[in-house]
């Protein structure tokens, strides 16, 4: 079962625990978008290789994941009979742009992505464990 999951959680959880949500949040995201995107031909890495690479990078990797898990999405959303206005793209540029929005942007762009998995999720649970799944 791919569970939901809410930005406002992963906002106030990631503060009380000085960031290990967070790292948890987005690793089970990389885990669950490797199983609803199965058989595309690609795959979304671990979130723990991300920072490792982020950390080589001075963080320019963590934006090209973002912008890969973005396109991700829109591009299987057809697969559950649905389509997202947004893709990488979009997430790419609320990441970069919308920081000078007072750092809103980020935010933006985590919502989108947030928002577009638990679209596919929940289709990916009612194809897979009928109408009657258990939905976080």
């Amino acid at each position: 079962m791919i569970k939901r999951r809410s930005l406002l959680t992963l906002i106030l959880l990631s503060f009380i625990t000085f960031g290990i949500y967070g790292i948890i949040f987005w690793y089970s995201y990389a885990e669950d978008m490797n199983r609803i995107c199965q058989g595309d031909g690609k795959e979304t890495k671990n979130f723990i290789i991300v920072i490792l690479l982020s950390i080589i990078t001075c963080g320019i990797y963590t934006y090209i994941w973002y912008y890969g898990i973005g396109n991700r999405l829109s591009e299987n959303a057809p697969r559950y009979n649905t389509s997202f206005q947004e893709n990488g793209t979009t997430v790419l540029l609320w990441m970069i742009i919308g920081s000078a929005l007072c750092g809103i942007g980020p935010l933006i762009a985590m919502h989108i992505l947030i928002k577009n998995m638990n679209e596919l999720g929940d289709r990916y649970n009612q194809m897979f464990y009928g109408n009657n799944a258990y939905q976080q």
